[in-house]
């Protein structure tokens, strides 16, 4: 093999803001929860951004990231520390997860004095037809992660930052841990920058939640590999009424991703069922050579069914953008899914063909089950790097995977970089085109159509 040099001059650490640099005075407690046989993360610690470097990169500085765990020195006195847990946004499999293990490891490990659970969001600060804050324990988590959704309940909108952290002032609460997306994390940073200049000793801390992957920075978001196997199912049951119902029976699955494809992308690759996959990143283009209709006439003259995954905010340039937002500022989708089944009815009307049609849209059905055995598992290493954070004095950061390690990012860079999208010329899409068989919407006229897709699959 021969040898390869790189001009690096350094690594460059993204900082996470610390109580004490704003003037806060740390009670120097001895952390005693590794129980002595878990080592603490040294301040000096980090984990690069990219581990893949080009032969030809003259790299000046790598991007790296604080490593998450515990630390030696605690900056709250963990008997006398008061926390709060808010979950905000959509729901996903695995905050019920996040929420018994910030109880498991303050509660029980760090023996906090007093862990409220806010209900329905940021409302549940300020709303008085919220129920009041619940007290939990381990007694009250115990099987709360067997359960879907969040028994905090959730909620958009609703932030009224004066209000919120009045309540958190009230209730003399020290830590608080936000859990939902980027808009969500945008207001808890909010909420560390008004507690500071209230001179309050609060740390904030988030977990990233998404349905859609589409937070920027991390590896993945918690819940989302157990949307892709539940949307599966949905692809299953597509693909049974696809070749049941003769001739040309077409199964259409709508999937979340209102921004990105990622869901329907990877729901595509995991079932190996799906004949063609729309997502938000990549234009549709019904007629021609290179539209979608002509690639379905290919596979049902090839196999006599075709199965269809389509991303919730596909087609835009087709249906237009919409005005109209949700409570949290989000924009409504246009009917990707009626759309699409209309247009390929239609088709076949046209040319004088039978074909039978049936959507199925899941996508509640996928966001709602509990976390699956892997995403559990990063849901206990989210909850306790948040936790180990928040003792130790960290504020105004969030926590995530980046390169398979539990890392700590400030809010700041996290909610720059989102909502991300998938890459169009990308390895995940590559692969997708592989299983499908789709054609190239970008293709120039003169360029040849995708292969047809093999006749078995």
């Amino acid at each position: 093999m021969r040898e390869t040099s790189h001009n690096i001059a350094g690594v460059s650490v993204l900082p996470i803001r610390h109580l004490s640099e704003l003037g806060f005075e740390s009670q120097k407690v001895s952390n005693t929860v590794s129980f002595g046989y878990v080592k603490y993360i040294s301040e000096d610690e980090c984990v690069l951004g990219d581990i893949v470097l080009k032969e030809s990169a003259n790299e000046k500085q790598l991007k790296a990231y604080v490593r998450a765990g515990p630390r030696a020195e605690l900056f709250f006195n963990p008997k006398k520390a008061r926390v709060a847990i808010v979950s905000c946004g959509g729901l996903c499999p695995g905050m019920n997860s996040i929420i018994k293990n910030l109880v498991t490891i303050l509660y029980q490990g760090y023996g906090v004095s007093k862990v409220y659970g806010i209900q329905g969001g940021y409302r549940g600060f300020t709303s008085k037809d919220w129920d009041e804050p619940l007290e939990l324990d381990n007694d009250a988590v115990e099987y709360m992660h067997h359960i879907g959704g969040t028994v905090l309940g959730t909620s958009r909108g609703g932030f009224d930052i004066e209000k919120i952290v009045s309540w958190l002032q009230v209730h003399h609460v020290d830590q608080l841990y936000v859990i939902g997306g980027d808009g969500t994390h945008r207001g808890a940073y909010k909420i560390s920058e008004e507690c500071h200049n209230r001179g309050l000793r609060i740390s904030v801390a988030g977990i990233p939640k998404t349905i859609d992957n589409d937070i920027g920075l991390i590896d993945r978001s918690f819940g989302f590999m157990t949307a892709v196997s539940e949307a599966t199912r949905a692809i299953a049951a597509a693909r049974v009424e696809a070749t049941c119902n003769k001739p040309n029976g077409i199964g259409i699955v709508k999937l979340m991703g209102r921004s990105a494809g990622f869901l329907a992308a990877y729901a595509t690759l995991a079932s190996q069922d799906v004949d063609l996959c729309l997502v938000p990143e990549i234009p549709i283009v019904l007629h021609g050579p290179h539209g979608i209709l002509s690639h379905i006439d290919h596979v049902l003259e090839q196999k006599g069914h075709a199965v269809i995954v389509v991303a919730e905010g596909a087609g835009e340039e087709l249906l237009g953008e919409s005005t109209q937002t949700d409570a949290g500022g989000n924009r409504l989708l246009p009917p990707i899914g009626e759309f699409l089944t209309k247009q390929i009815k239609q088709h076949f009307q046209e040319s004088n063909r039978e074909a039978t049609v049936k959507y199925i849209d899941p996508s509640y059905m996928v966001r709602s089950v509990p976390a699956d055995a892997s995403d559990s598992y990063m849901c206990m290493t989210l909850a306790h790097a948040a936790a180990h954070g928040c003792m130790a004095g960290f504020t105004g950061f969030t926590v995530g995977l980046i390169n398979n390690r539990t890392v700590m990012v400030p809010i700041p860079a996290l909610a720059k970089s989102s909502p991300r999208s998938m890459n169009a010329n990308g390895r995940t899409w590559e692969r997708v085109q592989a299983i499908t068989g789709q054609p190239n919407p970008t293709c120039s006229p003169d360029c040849t159509p995708s292969p047809h897709p093999p006749p078995y699959k």
